[in-house]
């Protein structure tokens, strides 16, 4: 088992080794959860005795490997260090995956996984996927069991219970008739009116993308909470009838990783994923047992809230209000492409957060979600970070994530948080000059030091055409124009090398006041339009609205000394990246 003391410290060294300085959304500034090799699914419950119990699926090998199992892990200092891990099933066993956690009214910490009981190594699926006709990958199929612990994590009862599935569609529809069910869980469970609930995401089969359709169940237990004797708990599958939650109508085969949330009038919020280029959600007003039509997310303002083939999980925190986690692009572009199940895994870096409010709607509590913020990011454009936890202790809240190898913690950026709940100030110019986003270290090679600098410029237009071509800024390293289709481009030069990206088509208009901010974030190396309000997310134009600037961009020159066209109505320049809840408040503010 390795330890987060050797890898923190690794961390450590080769941050300062390349002398990069701390930007907390850098995943390797995160606190390590040990693991084996493998890690997934590092979720948190805090436990009666304040510490935080971990559970993680592990082992030696790559995702659905041999050896796979699941641990726990405490922590008594927020995840900064941990305790030795504890088998909750050995490495030596069948394949134990995908652990979620319930705690009872008593303090017991419940732990539910999926077991491959039967030692089974190979299942039907689909061809030419699997050329002999057989998926020997058996980690998401068998048994979905159950351990519980009495003392916080530190041992886990020696007998495993078996929580049975009732037959679905879905399952009867699978290559064994359902005598053998494919199926796995992620997220949280939780508590419902004296209930426990646990999610569950049923598999129809195996073949291009892994699994070829799917859909949400949750089991519920009207006594686990109170019952202590495990062998006497109860167990029913919801929804009623026999079709679990699945896509909007037209949407593709795969609806799961269903992330719930209990909300203020008792309704039952649910968010999962799709292929179809953005994920969905769904509400329960009669705690589960029927679901209304699913429809794809979408922000307050109505626009569908782009997101791949990725965990996409939504939080109530305690104070009411929710954090959503996804990764903001997708669209017809997921929905489209030739190989839509597998490409659609594809792109989980950056991590994005929404904020949400609850409001009322036609049956009950519905949620009002936020423009999106840049919370996490890897300076590898391809790692997948994903399957998150959130955890508040203190007054301080903490993210969970792994890349399938390294599991971290993460504390969130509180003027973070206030500006996605809806209390983000205008920002306030200060001096600016060039920007530089890297320099010489002084290290003996003398190499890059990445200064993850940044810049922002906000500034109102009133154009008389939108003819392509006129040139609102420029200086010697950057230059801000109009470009066909009612959009602006940003062009970055140093002299060596140039970067650019433009505002979404359509995002200005000729013959009034038009509010531009362009953000150039020098962590993940991100350069995002804010035009009149509205964060700019490629809509059916293009896949990402946001894009990504060269790493080896050394600087912009003359910040400091923009020319300006008489079009440009009035001009701040920022010495860093503005959020996106900074640029609503100022183009909230008005022109003056």
């Amino acid at each position: 088992m390795r330890t987060s003391r050797l890898f923190s410290l690794v961390a450590f060294v080769a941050s300062a080794v390349l002398g990069q300085p701390n930007d907390p959304r850098n995943i390797v500034t995160g606190s390590v959860i040990p693991d084996e090799f493998y890690a997934d699914q590092p979720y948190v419950v805090k436990t009666n005795d304040g510490a935080w119990l971990c559970v993680i699926t592990t082992g030696p090998g790559a995702e659905g490997a041999g050896g796979q199992h699941v641990v726990s892990l405490r922590s008594t200092d927020h995840g900064k260090t941990w305790e030795k891990a504890v088998d909750i099933e050995p490495n030596d066993g069948p394949e134990a995956s995908y652990a979620v956690t319930l705690k009872s009214n008593s303090g017991r910490v419940y732990v539910f996984y999926n077991h491959n009981t039967d030692n089974l190594r190979q299942v039907i699926a689909d061809k030419p996927t699997y050329p002999d006709g057989f998926n020997r990958r058996v980690d998401s199929l068998g048994h979905f069991v159950f351990k519980y612990t009495d003392d916080h994590g530190r041992t886990w009862s020696k007998q495993r219970y078996e929580i049975p599935q009732r037959d679905f569609e879905i399952d009867r529809k699978n290559p064994y008739g359902g005598k053998i069910k494919f199926f796995w869980t992620v997220g949280k469970a939780f508590a419902y009116k004296d209930a426990g609930y646990v999610p569950l995401h049923k598999v129809g089969g195996f073949g291009d993308g892994f699994f070829t359709s799917s859909e949400g169940v949750l089991l519920r237990s009207a006594n686990i909470m109170a019952e202590s004797d495990p062998s006497k708990i109860k167990w029913e599958t919801l929804p009623d009838g026999e079709i679990g939650i699945r896509t909007p109508k037209g949407g593709g085969t795969i609806a799961e990783e269903h992330s719930f949330s209990v909300m203020s009038d008792g309704s039952i919020f649910c968010v999962f994923r799709t292929i179809d280029g953005y994920a969905a959600h769904t509400y329960s007003r009669d705690g589960g047992r029927t679901w209304e039509p699913s429809q794809y997310m979408r922000f307050a303002d109505g626009r569908p809230m782009k997101h791949p083939r990725a965990a996409n999980f939504a939080w109530r925190a305690e104070n009411g209000k929710y954090l959503y986690w996804f990764h903001n692009h997708g669209g017809r572009f997921v929905r489209e492409h030739p190989r839509q199940r597998s490409n659609a895994y594809e792109e989980r870096n950056p991590v994005w957060l929404s904020g949400g409010v609850e409001a009322d709607g036609p049956t009950g509590k519905i949620i009002r979600w936020s423009q999106p913020e840049i919370v996490l990011y890897d300076d590898d454009p391809i790692i997948r970070m994903s399957y998150p936890d959130l955890v508040e202790d203190g007054g301080k809240y903490y993210l969970t994530e792994t890349q399938k190898d390294v599991a971290r913690v993460h504390e969130i950026d509180p003027v973070l948080l206030a500006g996605l709940w809806g209390a983000a100030e205008r920002p306030v110019p200060g001096k600016v000059g060039d920007v530089t986003f890297y320099q010489r270290s002084k290290r003996a090679d003398h190499g890059k030091e990445d200064l993850r600098a940044g810049f922002s410029l906000d500034l109102w237009v009133n154009l008389a055409s939108l003819d392509p071509g006129q040139t609102l800024l420029s200086s010697a390293g950057l230059a801000l124009r109009t470009i066909a289709g009612g959009a602006v481009e940003l062009t970055l030069t140093d002299g060596r090398s140039e970067s650019r990206w433009a505002s979404d088509p359509g995002s200005i208009a000729a013959g009034k006041p038009q509010h531009i901010v362009v953000i150039v974030d020098g962590g993940p190396k991100v350069i995002s339009f804010v035009t009149n309000g509205l964060f700019n997310d490629g809509g059916e134009h293009r896949q990402y609205g946001w894009g990504r600037f060269s790493p080896h961009l050394k600087n912009v020159m003359g910040l400091g000394e923009l020319k300006k066209s008489p079009a440009v109505l009035k001009l701040n320049v920022f010495n860093r990246y503005l959020r996106t809840a900074e640029a609503i408040a100022s183009y909230l503010s008005g022109s003056r």
